[in-house]
Parts: C-alpha cells; sequence; structure tokens
C-alpha cells in the first residue's frame, strides 16, 4: 500500500511536468491549482499509510525482540540436532517476516537497500536438508523420534515437515512414524490437519508393507467423515489387497552395515584385541627421528592401530590456533564436493562445508607440524582443509586416495579441531576401527602402500554427530617429495 502510494505520487507529479511549458499559457497556470490540490490528497494518504505501516512494524519489531536472545556460545544452541532444526525454522520465519515489513520503506534508502540483498535467507531446501540430517542420525543410531527430541519436542507442524521429507525418500518406515507422532502432537493451532496426517500415514504403512496398520488407520480416516466415497473405496481396495508378510512398522530392525555398527560403538575390534596385538599398540614421546624442533616438546605419539598403521598425535594444535581457524574459516565455507574425475560434485554422501586455507600463517605453521612429526614433504600437499558439519553432516565410506595414478595421496592427516559428545567419530569398517573426535589431536595414515598400490584397509567413514559439533581440518600429503622419506618398494606385499 505504501509503495503503490509513493509511485502514485512521483508518477503525477512526472506527467504533469513533461514536456510543457507552464509561462506560455495562464489556462496551464491555472491548472496547476488542481494539480496541487489532488497532490495534497496524495501526500496525505501517503502519510497515513505510512503511519500504519509503521505501528504494524513496530508491533512486529517487540514481537521478535521478546523472542530474541543473544547466545554466549552460538554453537552451544546447535549442539542438539533437533534444536538446530528448530532455530532453522524460527530463524527463516521471522527473517522472511522483518524483509516483508522493511523491504518496501528500505527501497528508498540505498545503504539499508544493500543490506537486505545481502542477507541471505535459509530455503526450503536447507530446511529439507535438516530434515534429512535427523532422519540420517535415526537410521545410524537406530534412532525413534522420541530418541531425538529428549532436550527439545517438535511441534505437529515440525513433525509433519521431517515426515514429508523421509516419505519424499521412500524412507516409509521413519516417514509413518513422524507422522505418528504429529497426529498426536496436533492442537488448534496446527496447520497440519488430522485428514492429511492420516493420509500419509496410511500411504507410509501401505508402501512399508504394513497392510494392517495401513487398513486400521484408513477406518480412522473414514470415522472423520463417514460420506467420503473416495477414503471409503480405498479401504475396501486395501481388504481385498491380500500380502503374505505384514513387518512390523512400529519397530525399526537393528540390521545395519558395519560402517554404522561402528558409528554406534558396537563393533570396536580394540575392545577384544589379544594380548600380542596389544603389545604393539603403544604411546610414545617422539622426536621425529632426531628433528631439532620435537626436540623439546617432543610429540605425543599414540599407536591407535597396527594394519594399516593408524598414529594418533595429542596436543599437536592449540586451542588459539583452533580459534583462528575457524574464525579465518567461517564466512569462507561452501558445501563440501566429491571428486568424479574433477572436484565440482555436491553430494549427499558428504554432508559439510569446508575451505582450503591458502597464504594463512597458521595453518603453515601447522603443516610445518605435520611436516616434523610425521617426516613427510609438504612441498606437493594439498593446503589446509578445514571442515564443520552441520544437523546429520557425515561422510559415507570412501578412499581418500584418488587413484589417479600419478602423485596421488600418499597419506591423510586429519585433525579434530573440537570435542563430540555423542558420535562423530572416524571409522574404518574394514577392520574394525573407530577413532573418536579429541580436540587437539591428529590421526595419521598412509592410503598408499610402499609398492604405490592402494591400501584397501584405509576406506574410513565420518560419523555423523549427534549430540555436538563437529570441526576437522585435512592435511593430504601428496606421493611427489617423499622419495627419500619413504622409499618405494617393488614388494607386492609393501
Amino acid at each position: 500500500m505504501v509503495v503503490r502510494q509513493l509511485t502514485f505520487v512521483v508518477c503525477f507529479w512526472t506527467v504533469c511536468t513533461a514536456g510543457h511549458e507552464f509561462f506560455s499559457s495562464t489556462d496551464q497556470i491555472a491548472q496547476l491549482i488542481e494539480k496541487k490540490k489532488d497532490l495534497l490528497l496524495s501526500f496525505s494518504q501517503y502519510i497515513d499509510a505510512e503511519e500504519k505501516n509503521v505501528e504494524a512494524m513496530k508491533s512486529v519489531y517487540l514481537d521478535l525482540l521478546l523472542s530474541f536472545s543473544d547466545p554466549v556460545d552460538p554453537e552451544e544452541i546447535t549442539r542438539d540436532p533437533v534444536a538446530a532444526y528448530k532455530l532453522l525454522r524460527q530463524l527463516r520465519n521471522e527473517l522472511i517476516n522483518i524483509i516483508k515489513h522493511i523491504q518496501p520503506s528500505f527501497h528508498q534508502c540505498n545503504e539499508y537497500q544493500d543490506e537486505l540483498e545481502l542477507l541471505e535467507i535459509p530455503q526450503l531446501k536447507d530446511l529439507d536438508g535438516a530434515a534429512s540430517g535427523l532422519i540420517r542420525l535415526q537410521e545410524i543410531y537406530k534412532l525413534y523420534p522420541e530418541d531425538l527430541m529428549k532436550e527439545m519436542l517438535l511441534s505437529a507442524d515440525e513433525a509433519y515437515h521431517v515426515g514429508l521429507v523421509a516419505y519424499n525418500e521412500d524412507k516409509f518406515q521413519h516417514a509413518f512414524l513422524w507422522f505418528w507422532y504429529s497426529l498426536d502432537k496436533l492442537t488448534e493451532y496446527s496447520t497440519t490437519t488430522e485428514k492429511e496426517l492420516l493420509l500419509y500415514v496410511i500411504s507410509s504403512a501401505y508402501h512399508f508393507g504394513s497392510l494392517p496398520v495401513a487398513i486400521y488407520f484408513n477406518k480412522q480416516l473414514l470415522n472423520l467423515d463417514p460420506t467420503d466415497y473416495e477414503v471409503r473405496d480405498q479401504l475396501n481396495r486395501l481388504l481385498r489387497f491380500q500380502r503374505k508378510s505384514n513387518p512390523d512398522i512400529f519397530t525399526l530392525n537393528k540390521e545395519s552395515r558395519s560402517y554404522e555398527k561402528l558409528c554406534r560403538g558396537e563393533l570396536d575390534k580394540r575392545s577384544n584385541q589379544t594380548s600380542k596385538m596389544q603389545r604393539a599398540l603403544f604411546c610414545r614421546y617422539s622426536t621425529g627421528g632426531g628433528n631439532p624442533r620435537l626436540m623439546y616438546p617432543p610429540v605425543k605419539e599414540e599407536v591407535e592401530w597396527d594394519e594399516p598403521r593408524i598414529i594418533r598425535y595429542h596436543d599437536i594444535i592449540s586451542d588459539r590456533e583452533i580459534e583462528i581457524l575457524k574464525n579465518i574459516s567461517r564466512p569462507l565455507l561452501s558445501r563440501s564436493e566429491v571428486y568424479q574425475d574433477r572436484w565440482d560434485t555436491a553430494s549427499q554422501d558428504r554432508v559439510s562445508q569446508r575451505v582450503f586455507l591458502q597464504d594463512n600463517p597458521v595453518a603453515t605453521r601447522v603443516s610445518q607440524r605435520i611436516a616434523d612429526a610425521t617426516g613427510l614433504s609438504m612441498e606437493t600437499a594439498e593446503s589446509l582443509l578445514v571442515q564443520n558439519y552441520g544437523i546429520g553432516g557425515r561422510f559415507e565410506p570412501h578412499y581418500d586416495a584418488l587413484e589417479t595414478g600419478v602423485n596421488d595421496r600418499i597419506a591423510t592427516f586429519l585433525i579434530y579441531m573440537s570435542d563430540v559428545e555423542i558420535g562423530g567419530a572416524t571409522v574404518f569398517p574394514d577392520i574394525g576401527v573407530a577413532t573418536r573426535p579429541k580436540k587437539g589431536s591428529a590421526v595419521f595414515w598412509y592410503n598408499l602402500h610402499k609398492n604405490g598400490e592402494l591400501d584397501l584397509n584405509t576406506r574410513h567413514a565420518g560419523c555423523p554427530v549427534l549430540v555436538g559439533n563437529k570441526w576437522v581440518a585435512n592435511k593430504w600429503i601428496h606421493e611427489f617429495g617423499q622419495e627419500f622419506k619413504r622409499p618405494c618398494s617393488l614388494s607386492e606385499w609393501e
């Protein structure tokens, strides 16, 4: 309304003045009196509209102000995935509400208009991605909706959205459980209706193969409106349908891949080590073979596994260095990609954000420390890669070696820049080993045998974070420059 009134005033004046000579006609001068009268009326209407708009904005502003709290530590809010999902929804709705009220007025002020154009508002795909992350957490850790919501509950509308995402991903059991939960949480303020939910509950149960459950809820739907012939016909079709097996849709299947069991802490072979294997693992202070930079203080080295050899370096990076790297990285983060002939493919197998840090003094200092600890050259190594994992963020089982045939990634140095309360482990499914995040430590392994062949036991994955925040930094070290530091072997066993 405000914009229309203002536009009318400006356009009106432009039409009156364009192409006229007022001094050459007294009639034209006389007409200006009427024009002024019309213009004053428009001006008055514009002022009234602006006053109403300002009152509306004040009301919205006060509501938003009452719901706003400036957290001391923003990461603390997002440590719980359900809380992070709710926060994302809330911020999206509130930002859209603010823009709706201020954008018409800000069009008149270039300074604020620039701010609006730079403001990034979460899109629907962001909410879908967050919901998908919750579902992935359920799959990996075998959780029911209630298990995820121990600290914060979702409303009926929020749960309905998570169910829709699961349904669209053909994960019908999880979809059913979310719709069922949403049914129980419906209130008079919910925008989702009971009929909508029942339709999805029935469809989810049917697609999962649980016919008796689909029939039961179809009868519930018919009770809402016994005259609904479409629902009655659907019920009759379900009653005629015969199915030999009817899996239990209310109980999650505990069968899963070794990768997922490792994420849950169920399959770590180190808990069943033989005494001989335990003797092969040790902790020590290392000077990196007499490196003068490590004479004082030496690095703390722990062998986590013997074959392939996985070494953890403790206190390899300070808290101050971690905070500097995180602060530098935050404004530069973008969606992580996977390598498929080239680095340009976003994938559901890798859900995180990352940035390669170049020409940074802290990253350079950390790279030198890696070189000292491992004894390897950083001459052809990649820049330090800082990553942050989001809701359900993960990296499915993969090899770090790219198998390009030339100057491949010979080794990986993975730095943990945060502790993680639950989840977030780096797991090696083929050897049954999981390394847990410990802030300031790093794990190191060779991706290639000495003969240049891929070590198949180095297939690993990043488990999703169930509670907490996960920051890591990768240093991928390449073959060139290691000729005398890790000599090649002709043996097919090395």
